[in-house]
């Protein structure tokens, strides 16, 4: 098994005909993924390598049985790219896109939850399960198969702490970037649980940052329902008070959000909290030798 993304994955991707869209088509089939479809209004009719390009998502369900999004629309148009996608039916979409309006995310948001779609991001670097499909921007060679699942806030700490992770021998289930905006599609809280259902993690690594009180909140879900062990890491220890720093979700405010409060929530629940990324291997390696040796 693998987390929301398998060889069954069958992708449709928004805005493919720019070159973001059509570089990471590319990547993603490279890595073994099924894009079977692109959608650019007015480019119905064509193809990039032999994958068909359709007006409308509507069209490339009808025609491809695609059944996720890889939105690469820029972010004045992302949020209709999105309610078409879920309109067309399908219920998962990453949303890559950054910048998008505050207030557009909030409906794609709702309007999604109310249709049972999921939705990745935005401003996320997607998500992988290697050995079976990636929908997103992660580098493919970052990663290896194996038994550790990764959900960050960040989307160049997922890259180095997974391959890290890789370096050290070891090898990903899945890894999931929820995206850096103050609201996103899915949260820690909504990960965390289709990891403790998943057969094939044995350990996962939480990559979060200041800002936001995500951290806490899956702090408390660990605590109360995870039995994987969990390596965790913040970023932004050093920023000031009141500043954003890289993310538009990290910023503290009058003392709440901070790395301070987020590890100590952490290490309450168990997890074992790295001071740099590059503990993390260790730290993992640890956890998986402990859990075999129950």
């Amino acid at each position: 098994m693998s987390v929301l993304v398998d060889r069954d994955t069958r992708v449709v991707v928004q805005g493919i005909t720019g070159h973001q869209g059509t570089t990471h088509a590319r990547l993603m089939r490279e890595f073994g993924t099924s894009v079977v479809a692109g959608v650019t209004p007015g480019k119905g009719g064509s193809s990039l390598d032999g994958v068909p390009v359709f007006d409308s998502v509507q069209e490339s369900v009808d025609r491809t049985a695609a059944n996720a999004s890889c939105i690469f629309v820029p972010a004045p148009f992302a949020k209709d790219a999105a309610l078409e996608a879920i309109d067309a039916g399908i219920r998962l979409l990453v949303v890559v896109t950054e910048h998008i309006p505050f207030h557009d995310m909030l409906v794609m948001y709702h309007y999604g939850r109310a249709k049972g779609a999921r939705i990745i991001g935005p401003n996320c670097p997607g998500i992988a399960s290697p050995g079976r499909a990636k929908v997103g921007i992660i580098p493919n060679v970052v990663f290896r198969p194996g038994r550790v699942g990764v959900i960050s806030r960040s989307g160049t700490l997922t890259y180095e702490i997974v391959s890290g992770i890789k370096d050290h021998g070891l090898g990903q289930s899945t890894c999931i970037g929820l995206g850096g905006d103050p609201v996103v599609g899915t949260s820690f809280v909504d990960a965390l649980p289709l990891f403790e259902a998943d057969p094939d993690t044995d350990v996962l690594v939480m990559v979060g940052e200041i800002g936001g009180t995500a951290e806490e909140d899956g702090a408390e879900y660990i605590q109360s329902h995870l039995s994987k062990p969990v390596v965790a890491y913040i970023a932004g220890r050093s920023a000031p008070e009141g500043k954003r720093m890289g993310h538009a979700g990290a910023i503290i405010s009058r003392g709440k959000g901070t790395a301070a409060s987020k590890v100590a929530a952490l290490e309450r629940a168990g997890a074992k909290v790295a001071r740099f990324p590059y503990e993390i291997p260790d730290l993992v390696a640890q956890a998986l030798s402990e859990g075999a040796g129950r």
